[in-house]
């Protein structure tokens, strides 16, 4: 099987990461190559991956550690933040002193979904 090449145009360099959005959260993941190649990620080589910066308002999250990664898709979403809070900063202040913290649900955006061939 061929090696996977980046996703940049008119670069035929071996890819060494996947880039992927996590548009709820602003956010952008590079990890590991993907074991398999998806419609909605995007392969980088290496030099492409650490030229990337995120867009304007977004945050960049590198996941380092190819190796010692089991599953990728675990880790990309390991590395993705929680859900914002809905608690504005006036109500944080009154909220602490007369009734506990909202226990927050865990962030349900990030799927993994198996191939029949895993």
């Amino acid at each position: 099987m061929p090696a996977r090449e980046c996703s940049r145009t008119a670069c035929s360099l071996p890819a060494v990461s996947t880039l992927t959005f996590v548009y709820e959260d602003a956010t952008a993941v590079l990890g590991p190559l993907s074991r398999s190649s998806e419609p909605h990620a995007y392969d980088l080589c290496r030099e492409h991956a650490s030229r990337l910066t995120a867009p304007r308002g977004w945050e960049l999250l590198r996941v380092a550690g190819a190796s010692e990664v089991s599953d990728d898709l675990v880790a990309l979403a390991d590395a993705v933040k929680p859900s914002r809070s809905t608690q504005t900063p006036a109500d944080a202040g009154t909220a602490s002193r007369t009734q506990p913290a909202p226990v927050r649900e865990p962030a349900r955006h990030l799927h993994v979904l198996r191939s029949p061939h895993d």
